[in-house]
């Protein structure tokens, strides 16, 4: 299935290795001739294998240097090798290395032209992910990409680099639209594998590294970050908040593990939006190649269902494939798509198995911009999709949403942390704009696009699952963002239940992968705690704390504030329960809100001194004391 010049450089990088192994043991054994036998003038050689030659001749040179006269070249050699075979012997063998090295430089450079957009060389052939954005045709895919295994190399993730860069220029690039992480050959840096610590993997570059500099994060800061469709007289996308909300972008993040329906949750966020040219899509699509399907190809070809979503808008979708026998949990997944970001005014994150409903973008933006906390997100465990969406229409038949305030330890091998279990589900209590609660979810997120920015997925925490909410919810927290249940739900989630049973059971897991990298979680997960303090009881010196300023905390509030003000013991490694019927009810909202600061910029917790009790438990104590 690979097209015409795939296929090609495909068998060339198989045939020139198998070549070069024939013209090495021609040198090597006229050398060993030369050495071993007296020089008799009189003897004749015996001819030079003829397959290795003609390989030399008629491709080998022709690749390397496209002259003309290549023949003449190969002859000159195999004569002088006749009139003396060690020093011609010499001679050969390093020009075959010469001829090779500039083969593998030749194969990189010559590539031909795919799609309208320059595709890096050096990413497209010989590195792991390598298909971001490439035009699929319906009859050929390309080649798989290759993993190089590494085992002493020193690579690192290039943070240090990148923010070396940015102190160097402009802190946030300029924002630009249509956008792609191909724009440019500089957009990619190599890094090393988290789970084997060999494996070099070719990634995009972070679009910036965390501009919060850990202190308040300013409005004029945020205004600089979000990508309008069009410019402003001064040829200037990012236009702030005066960017009208219908131009203002959206940028959507899927994690996906084998799933057949990614490429329907692709389809129904473009055809259900009322503005789909605002929209990018960046897909992280851990896949078996040849076994899976794969989420930028269309269902249907194109020739006979030209208005498919991926045909249409195919060159708003990155697609960034990754062998699946790589794959070590949802958090290195979402890493690598948020190094897809570029800039939009708007972030999203969803699983890949989940249906939009119809005019999704222009709700979800109303409700976000309802709450006028520039520091707002929105984020919800989604409600089943049976019963949730009129066929007809693309509405949402469901007049309640789930709210995040349910949470407990848990322990495993990988230690005890807190594990979000299933949410409430009910009308809101708060109407006209979304309601506030403690927590995040890593299912659904809909915030401004400097939230993925400044609190990015973490590159060192392979084999986790349980522990990424709290992680990335409470260094959101750090740095001044406040979480909010959305009051309709603009998408619902594939769970397999019912009549989606047979479907969603045959989806794989990343967990097939568990005894290729046994043992990463456990060290992973004392960072995942280390990060955020809650696992006082281990020595920091056990934990990596690699990149720990990029993937840290903030300075707005301190994780101790969280814990304090929402009945979380980290010592005792215990909760205060209950904790829905102060978030779920409203008053944790209006007693909340109220302190959002006058820049817009977030709630200010220093003027909130509120500690959750569990009511019950209160109550149960205040009876013990009476009756002693």
């Amino acid at each position: 299935r690979l097209s015409r010049s795939e296929h090609h450089l495909r068998l060339y990088n198989i045939y020139d290795s198998y070549c070069l192994r024939q013209l090495l043991v021609v040198s090597c054994w006229k050398i060993r001739t030369a050495q071993d036998e007296p020089q008799d003038p009189q003897r004749k050689d015996p001819p030079i294998p003829q397959g290795a030659l003609a390989y030399a001749t008629r491709d080998q040179y022709r690749l390397v240097t496209g002259a003309p006269s290549k023949g003449k070249l190969i002859a000159s050699v195999a004569n002088g090798m006749r009139d003396n075979g060690k020093n011609m012997g010499l001679i050969l063998a390093c020009s075959v290395f010469l001829v090779y090295g500039f083969g593998v430089l030749s194969s990189l450079s010559y590539l031909p032209d795919i799609g309208p957009r320059v595709v890096p060389s050096y990413f497209s052939r010989s590195h792991l992910g390598h298909n971001v954005n490439l035009a699929r045709d319906e009859d050929s895919r390309p080649p798989a990409p290759v993993v190089v295994q590494n085992e002493d190399s020193t690579a690192l993730s290039g943070i240090r680099a990148l923010v070396s860069r940015k102190k160097k220029t402009k802190l946030v690039p300029d924002a630009k639209w249509p956008v792609s992480v191909l724009d440019s050959d500089k957009d990619f840096e190599t890094i090393i594998h988290p789970g084997d610590f060999k494996t070099e993997m070719s990634v995009p570059t972070f679009w910036s590294p965390p501009v919060h500099n850990k202190k308040h994060f300013s409005r004029d800061s945020a205004m600089q970050i979000g990508s309008c469709i069009t410019a402003d007289k001064n040829g200037n996308f990012a236009r702030g908040d005066k960017c009208p909300k219908h131009e203002r972008t959206i940028f959507v993040a899927i994690a996906s593990y084998r799933d057949w329906q990614c490429r329907y949750t692709v389809e129904s966020i473009f055809l259900r939006a009322r503005y789909p040219e605002r929209i990018r899509v960046g897909v992280v699509d851990q896949i078996i190649d040849g076994e899976d399907d794969v989420c930028n190809v269309p269902i249907e070809p194109c020739g006979s269902k030209p208005e498919q979503a991926l045909c249409k808008y195919k060159a708003q979708v990155d697609n960034y494939e990754m062998e699946a026998q790589l794959a070590v949990g949802p958090v290195f997944a979402r890493h690598v798509g948020h190094r897809l970001y570029r800039g939009e005014y708007y972030a999203t994150q969803s699983d890949a198995h989940v249906t939009y409903t119809q005019d999704w973008d222009v709700d979800i933006i109303e409700q976000l911009e309802n709450t006028e906390n520039e520091m707002a997100v929105l984020s919800t465990y989604l409600t089943d999709i049976i019963g949730s969406i009129d066929k007809d229409t693309g509405k949402s038949l469901r007049t309640t949403r789930p709210i995040m305030c349910n949470t407990d330890y848990e322990g495993s091998t990988q230690g005890r942390y807190l594990r979000h279990g299933s949410q409430p589900e009910g009308e809101p209590s708060i109407h006209g704009m979304p309601e506030m609660q403690p927590f995040w979810a890593a299912g659904y997120s809909f915030s401004r696009g400097h939230f993925v920015v400044n609190v990015p997925y973490d590159l060192h925490q392979p084999m986790i699952f349980q522990g990424e909410e709290m992680s990335i919810g409470i260094r959101g927290f750090t740095v001044g963002y406040d979480f909010y249940a959305p009051e309709r739900s603009v998408c619902f989630h594939h769970y397999a239940h019912g009549n989606k049973t047979p479907g969603r059971v045959k989806v794989k897991h990343f967990w097939e992968n568990s005894n290729t990298y046994a043992g990463t979680g456990v060290r992973a997960m004392k960072r995942v705690l280390g990060i955020v303090h809650m696992n006082p009881e281990v020595d920091p010196s056990e934990w990596n704390h690699e990149d720990e300023d990029f993937y840290g905390l903030g300075n707005v509030r301190s994780p101790d504030t969280f814990f304090k003000t929402f009945g979380i013991h980290v010592e005792e490694k215990t909760t205060e329960h209950n904790l829905c019927s102060f978030v779920a009810s409203g008053v944790m909202h209006r007693e909340f809100q109220p302190h959002l600061r006058s820049d817009g910029m977030g709630i200010n917790y220093d003027e909130i001194s509120y500690q959750y009790e569990d009511p019950r438990a209160k109550k149960k104590r205040e009876r013990n004391k009476k009756k002693h």
